[in-house]
């Protein structure tokens, strides 16, 4: 389509490359189809964002032409660092990394970032990103505006723009705000506690759409009054996924975790299973390799080593995009594990999608009722098992291990298409369309 025939969008996001991680392919896989469906992106991120790391592979995604404006964020993460003397590392997730740490002076940086930097430490980005979009916006106008969070703060640049230019506003959300994980360790005040929902409240009922990972959110949104709120999953991208042969064997019965795994995430029920089933399968201990990348914390491999798998594990660090796929696709067993938290039944983690279109089996700890467990249930792509249940996990493995003998351990998927980045993206355009009249 003629540049000049596309409707045009401005996307308001923190994450954009050269950051790596989950959070920052959502809005990066749609800024790469949308020209497909009418619509030229550009998008207005962060040049300086406190990142996790640093992932140059991502950048080819980036469609030639496209108008990445890129503005100077002042964050209060640098008097942190130097009064902790970690200057010069990254927080990536900033004060939310903070929350399970102990002593004195990290339980006050958690209350300071909980009630006064609300809703988050990028705040200070909003006035100066609204008075920069408004002169812009003036010369070049958009037919709407999108902003993703977390962080929330870039909804509140979306709804300062709103009242400003009543412009057609979808705010997207990866991650709830006031439902999300931390939220009850952040040490609120009443009145903190209060202005965040309120905040909340205020940017689902003025936004003409809202987007959701899942139906859990959507539910809890509907709840607050939100007008057009849809589910608009996470997916993967044909392009990323490594030619695999669905009948190749390996000599290592694999399980393969990529991204975070902090002491709350720690599956200890699975390390227990797995100890249980190397102590009366021999072949199975010499066959089995744990391989885990991404952010690890100690407590984890604590765990692991306890149940004498020291030598069945390995740590690969942190990967770039396309490594961590060569991995999953070298893989048997592909795990994930949900926050055993209040809002677990509404965790679809992103990386689940690529999981998904590798083909490999899929081992999930999380709530058998949740939105996750139904479309592992609707693709027929691996099982979910209950934090607590360690028979079932148990029973599981030992039934996964006779099907990877067998060299019959791939699933036959089915429906998976509809997650796609592109097929997703087309969802989104046409939720655009709606909200402009299109």
């Amino acid at each position: 389509m003629n540049h000049s025939l596309r409707k045009r969008v401005l996307v308001i996001t923190y994450y954009w490359p050269q950051a790596g991680g989950v959070a920052v392919q959502r809005w990066l896989k749609f800024v790469k189809y949308l020209r497909d469906f009418g619509w030229e992106p550009v998008v207005y991120t962060p040049e300086n964002p406190e990142i996790f790391y640093d992932d140059h592979s991502l950048v080819k995604d980036i469609p030639d032409g496209v108008e990445v404006i890129k503005r100077q964020i002042w964050e209060p993460y640098s008097i942190y660092k130097w009064i902790t003397g970690r200057k010069g590392t990254k927080l990536g997730l900033g004060f939310a990394n903070e929350t399970g740490k102990k002593g004195r002076f990290n339980g006050i940086m958690v209350w300071l970032r909980g009630n006064l930097f609300i809703p988050d430490a990028r705040i200070f980005w909003v006035n100066p990103s609204v008075r920069f979009l408004s002169r812009y916006l003036h010369q070049h106008p958009v037919d709407a505006i999108v902003t993703n969070g977390p962080p929330h703060s870039m909804h509140l640049i979306g709804l300062k723009l709103k009242r400003k230019f009543n412009l057609p506003w979808l705010a997207d959300f990866r991650d709830p705000w006031t439902n999300i994980d931390f939220y009850n360790e952040l040490k609120l005040t009443r009145l903190a506690d209060r202005y965040h929902h309120q905040l909340e409240k205020k940017v689902v009922n003025t936004a003409d759409a809202v987007t959701v990972v899942s139906y859990q959110m959507k539910s809890e949104f509907d709840s607050l009054g939100g007008r057009n709120i849809y589910v608009l999953t996470n997916g993967y991208d044909t392009d990323d996924i490594p030619a695999l042969s669905p009948t190749a064997t390996a000599n290592h019965f694999s399980i393969c975790y990529i991204g975070t795994m902090n002491r709350a995430r720690n599956p200890v029920v699975l390390w227990q299973a797995l100890n249980r089933l190397c102590s009366i399968n021999d072949d199975f201990a010499s066959k089995l390799k744990i391989r885990l990348a991404g952010q690890i914390d100690s407590s984890v491999f604590d765990a692991i080593e306890a149940e004498n798998l020291k030598n069945n594990y390995e740590f690969l660090g942190l990967l770039p995009h396309g490594k961590a796929m060569e991995l999953l696709g070298s893989s048997q067993v592909l795990l994930l594990v949900v926050n055993n938290t209040p809002n677990a039944k509404g965790i679809v983690t992103g990386k689940f999608f690529e999981y998904l279109a590798t083909g490999k089996r899929i081992l999930a700890i999380g709530p058998a009722d949740g939105d996750l467990a139904q479309i592992i249930s609707e693709t027929d792509s691996g099982d979910v098992i209950d934090y607590s249940d360690a028979d079932g996990v148990f029973q599981v493995l030992t039934n996964y291990f006779e099907l990877f003998n067998e060299g019959n351990l791939n699933p036959e998927t089915k429906g998976i298409e509809k997650y796609s980045r592109k097929a997703l993206t087309g969802r989104l355009a046409e939720i655009l369309n709606q909200i402009t009249n299109g």
